[in-house]
């Protein structure tokens, strides 16, 4: 392994990297859910009738928040009880 590589962690390797990957699938989950719905015209019990935009919105945001989670979720130290010297 090379320096570069070192310090990457997996996505199950510490509380908050599993916390993060889990997080990661429910959003991309909700946002592929929140697609369909749209999708297919279905209604939401508090927010009425989706159309496809607004169906095509939730998915993208699932998207996003999912794999910004998943980047975290690989590179990110969570700063709490690493006895580094930082």
């Amino acid at each position: 392994m090379t320096n570069s590589t070192a310090g990457i962690g997996g996505l199950f390797e510490t509380r908050f990297s599993i916390g993060a990957t889990v997080v990661a699938v429910l959003a991309v989950v909700l946002g592929i859910v929140l697609g369909v719905m749209g999708y297919q015209e279905m209604s939401l019990p508090l927010a009425g009738e989706l159309s496809i935009v607004t169906g095509m919105v939730g998915l993208l945001f699932g998207l996003f928040f999912g794999i910004v989670a998943f980047v975290a979720a690989a590179y990110m130290d969570s700063g709490y009880g690493d006895d580094h010297g930082h």
